[in-house]
């Protein structure tokens, strides 16, 4: 049992005394400074466990001018937070990642307009090392809060630039959006299916508009009656496969931009007397357990690894952290691969 339960709480100089070294060889090995032996380096790591040693936070961020937290900053409402898996999965793989680097994750959420003013006084304050971002809209100011509060940033999925040309060159990590789409319409295509429609998500996030620029890659002369735009939701999916339904009652398959729209298509098209995939083949987009396996039939899918895509991110920025330092560029972006998932729908 560490002495700190039984006593006062211990200071970096009872450290120094049990390792038998200096006050400022104990402080660079707590604080992760270079330059101490490995010997040392032991002895001090041993004293620390034996006393039960905390390093004061304020005290060793004057040290490395660091705070070991990390905003997390969400551009949606709770209520979509709360209700849609992706946003989980994607926190659940940053958290992991900061946890094992003793890094805190300081969620940040956006409710309305007004919240960018919030957020920009907490970035600018210096409460935070760096910021991770995904869920951004056209023209959504938070790139541009950041390069203000002068802190590193890596974003979840291409941002939607209006910036000048210099400002662009940030780190990102986002799935091939494009290709995987192309991917579900193709296989779609090669089940024989002719009037394939498209439930789109909104127009003014990347994400939706590269999945239906694959739709267009394979499919350049489809009918437009044969697209509608959803939001990302289930009851947004229901919505626009009714539109589609009345629209344009002959089409045989339907490529969801996401697997909740696809959930809420597939509700839609068994109320209407549809069977799937006999009638309409259905195809998702994410691949999230929780949906794609528990739809009846199973649904088919491009999968994107979206834990991981979060880990990604957060591995990013604690990299450009340390490069920061070194005076190395930011880290470039990253595009992760898609697959395909054949389940019962299609």
């Amino acid at each position: 049992m560490p002495e700190s339960l039984a006593g006062a709480r211990p200071t970096l100089e009872a450290v120094a005394a049990r390792a038998g070294v200096s006050r400022a060889t104990a402080s660079r090995v707590v604080n992760g400074g270079a330059g101490v032996r490995p010997p040392l380096v032991e002895k001090v790591t041993r004293a620390v466990e034996e006393l039960g040693y905390v390093p004061n936070h304020a005290a060793r961020t004057l040290v490395t001018r660091r705070t070991g937290a990390v905003a997390v900053i969400i551009a949606e409402p709770e209520i979509r937070i709360f209700s849609d898996p992706f946003f989980s999965q994607q926190i659940r793989g940053i958290s992991k990642e900061l946890t094992a680097h003793d890094t805190q994750l300081v969620l940040l959420l956006l409710e309305g307009p007004g919240d960018y003013d919030r957020i920009a006084r907490y970035l600018a304050g210096g409460h935070v090392d760096g910021a991770l971002a995904f869920s951004l809209h056209t023209d959504d100011p938070i790139p541009a809060i950041t390069r203000r509060a002068g802190i590193p940033a890596v974003y979840g999925g291409r941002p939607n630039w209006s910036e000048p040309a210099e400002h662009r060159t940030v780190p990102y990590v986002d799935a091939d959006n494009r290709g995987g789409a192309r991917a579900a319409v193709r296989y779609l295509e090669d089940l024989g299916r002719r009037r394939i429609a498209h439930i789109a998500g909104p127009r003014d996030q990347t994400s939706a508009t590269d999945r239906l620029d694959g739709y267009r890659d394979v499919l350049p002369d489809a009918d437009p009656a044969l697209i509608a735009e959803g939001a990302f939701t289930a009851a947004s999916g229901e919505r626009a496969m009714a539109e589609l339904l009345e629209r344009c009652p002959d089409l045989d398959a339907v490529f969801a931009a996401n697997d909740l729209m696809a959930s809420g298509a597939l509700r839609v098209l068994k109320e209407r007397g549809r069977a799937v995939p006999g009638d309409v083949a259905l195809v998702g987009f994410d691949d999230m357990d929780a949906i794609a396996e528990g739809t009846d039939p199973p649904l088919t899918t491009v999968r994107q690894d979206i834990e991981g895509q979060g880990r990604l991110m957060a591995r990013l920025l604690l990299r450009g952290l340390d490069h920061e330092r070194a005076g190395a560029p930011a880290p470039d972006p990253v595009i992760t691969a898609t697959t395909l998932v054949r389940r019962a729908s299609a």
